[in-house]
């Protein structure tokens, strides 16, 4: 069953319409992904679907009584409002009055006996009960409860993660048949995308959504919907299949073209014939010309791909930096301890964690401008660094993209060669006439391929990338992790975008809390490998350990059980079994020392992933294995005492 139904839909900001005649059809409980390049005109589309923007021509369609939710691309402002009262504001009509009975009681708790406080708060409970308030405020408490949020907490004590879900509260809490979503993923951790993957499946309704976030569009998604040239394009099933079915119909496109433009060809050549062309006979043949001429004219060239390269400069020494039992602690918080690293040339690492745990004062230490509050590091030598900052602090949003990259020149040196900005700028998909608009006009995958337009304009052999990936398109996206993984220098990247990871990095920098970093050799894969066993080692610790409201009685009669199986003594069979494990420890050590160095060898992640995987496959079991072991080793020579 249809809940919202698009027809003949147009709308147009500039000479080419965003959507161009089109139609769409959201069902009841599907989720709807809408996938595009940058300003094709996504995020236009759910404002439509949303009634924030009218249709040029067309129609909007909706159930009576349909109620739709919008999650914008921005986070809330971090302002002194609480929680529950931006949540509330999902209510027009009560807000004030949901805001002013929260605010009372929670007053009424430190001064009990104020009576002109109880007055106050008997005539709001009196509106509220008019109102049918009682029942929205339970919506309120039981969505925070739901989403892990404290209605007390002000907007501007919250990470750019925990604003996220305050603002799919109030999406939420007004319980909608369709959630619209605009890139819900950008500047989320891990941990909150997949968060955020389970909540959303957990809904009981539609959802439509924008995302580049490939591995979140294949775990949501039940159906892709392709916005290009202004037409919207149905793809049932999952993304892998859509990408498939979208190559072959641009391959047909292509087709078509070649022959339309041959057939246009062959006919200007005899309209060139001359007096023959004019002749009564040949005038329906003119005026099929003059169709055809039209229908070219009409035409909507399918988008350029974004062609670019990182300069490589002299390359820098083999060690690019390297620490030792370094620790930085600021205030009362640890970010870091304990760390042992060294960074090679040619590494290409990930770093990893949830927002606010260390990662960016990671990449100052090591690019030098913090220095650690004990043990001792060191960098490389001829070093020239590249940095893509993720609040884009380098763009001044009032100059125009030229001057913000050219520096107000008009050439530029790219690869031993001086080219002229407007012709550098096509490569990153920006026409001569859009190179000349200010940066604050430009969405945000556009502000993304500025920055990366300016940032590898400068030689460099050590590139830092911190969140690259947001906003940025498929196809853009697909280039970078090109660039990444043939760059002969050393790459640092900050990401969240677990397909990223996946396909550019050969090393992963984890950030666990409490300052420590968790080094893993390998992509993504292998985190959610090493996440998976350490959470499964500690269910099985749980349950072994004993409950803590266990009586003391029972506790010594789980003592002198033990004691009566072991008699505190080891057995001849666990006694071998202590004598042998030195030796296994010591083989699984060598093991994996070898794997490690085959790993460490320059051309390892070049191979054929049928050859890689098993080698780090087999890494992930040896750590395993000699944890285990070593465990092992500990209780038996600790056993009598025990």
């Amino acid at each position: 069953m249809s809940l919202l139904r698009l027809q003949n839909a147009r709308l147009a900001f500039g000479t080419a319409p965003v959507l161009d005649n089109t139609q769409l059809i959201v069902e009841r409980d599907e989720r709807l992904c809408i996938v595009g390049r940058n300003g094709a005109g996504k995020s236009s589309l759910l404002k439509v679907l949303n009634g924030q923007v009218a249709l040029d021509d067309g129609e909007l369609k909706k159930d009576a009584g349909l109620k739709v939710a919008m999650l914008p691309q921005d986070p809330p402002a971090r302002t002194e409002m609480a929680v529950f009262d931006f949540v509330a504001g999902a209510f027009a009509d009560l807000k004030e009055h949901l805001s002013q009975y929260a605010r009372l009681i929670q007053r009424m708790t430190d001064e009990p006996t104020n009576e002109a406080l109880f007055t106050e708060l008997s005539k709001v409970q009196e509106v509220l009960e008019a109102q049918n308030g009682w029942e929205v405020q339970q919506q309120i408490e039981q969505t925070l409860t739901r989403l892990g949020l404290d209605g007390q907490a002000r907007l501007d004590s919250l990470s750019g993660g925990w604003l996220r879900r305050v603002a799919l509260a109030k999406a939420w809490v007004i319980q909608p048949d369709v959630l619209l979503l605009d890139e819900p993923t950008n500047h989320l951790d891990v941990e909150t995308v997949q968060w955020l993957e389970q909540t959303l499946r957990d809904f009981h309704g539609s959802i439509v959504f924008i995302s580049h976030d490939r591995a979140f569009i294949r775990a949501l998604a039940t159906r892709i919907v392709d916005l290009d040239r202004g037409e919207l394009h149905s793809f049932p099933g999952n993304y892998d299949a859509y990408l498939v079915e979208k190559q072959r119909l641009l391959e047909v496109e292509e087709a078509h073209n070649a022959a339309f433009d041959k057939k246009l060809a062959e006919e200007e050549v005899w309209i060139r014939q001359g007096i023959k062309a004019r002749r009564t006979r040949n005038e329906g043949r003119v005026r099929a010309l003059k169709a055809l001429r039209e229908e070219r004219k009409q035409r909507r060239e399918k988008q350029s791909t974004a062609n670019f390269e990182a300069q490589a400069a002299e390359r820098s020494g083999k060690i690019v930096w390297r620490a030792n039992n370094i620790s930085f602690q600021y205030n009362d918080k640890v970010l870091v301890k304990d760390f042992t690293f060294t960074l090679q040339r040619g590494d290409k690492i990930a770093i990893v964690g949830p927002n606010g745990i260390g990662k960016s004062t990671l990449i100052k230490l090591i690019l030098g401008d913090l220095q650690p509050t004990a043990g001792t590091m060191e960098q490389g030598t001829k070093l020239n660094v590249a940095y893509y900052d993720q609040h884009r602090a380098e763009l001044d949003p009032e100059k125009s993209i030229a001057d913000n990259v050219g520096e107000g020149k008009m050439d530029v040196t790219f690869g031993g060669r001086t080219r002229h900005i407007y012709s550098y700028l096509q490569d990153f998909l920006f026409t001569p006439q859009q190179a000349r608009m200010p940066v604050k006009a430009l969405s945000g995958g556009e502000r993304n391929r500025v920055l990366l337009a300016q940032i590898l304009l400068k030689e460099c052999n050590l590139l830092i990338l911190d969140e690259p990936t947001n906003d940025l398109d498929v196809e853009t996206l697909e280039l970078l992790e090109t660039i990444v993984s043939e760059f002969k220098g050393t790459v640092l990247l900050v990401s969240h975008d677990r397909e990223f990871i996946e396909n550019t990095a050969n090393e992963v920098l984890l950030f666990e809390g409490n300052g420590q970093i968790t080094e893993i050799v390998g992509g993504f894969h292998e985190v959610a490998m090493y996440q998976q066993a350490k959470r499964e080692k500690e269910q099985k610790r749980a349950v072994n350990t004993p409950k803590q409201g266990t009586s003391a009685k029972e506790k010594h009669s789980q003592a002198q059980q033990t004691s009566a199986r072991s008699g505190n003594k080891l057995s001849y069979k666990l006694k071998r079994e202590l004598e042998q494990l030195p030796a296994k420890i010591e083989q699984l050590e060598q093991e994996l020392e070898g794997l490690q160095e085959k790993v460490s060898e320059p051309d390892f992640f070049t191979q054929p992933i049928g050859d890689t995987q098993p080698v780090l496959e087999r890494i992930q079991a040896i750590e395993e294995e000699l944890e285990t072991a070593l465990e092992r080793w500990d209780y038996l020579e600790n056993f009598e005492d025990n």
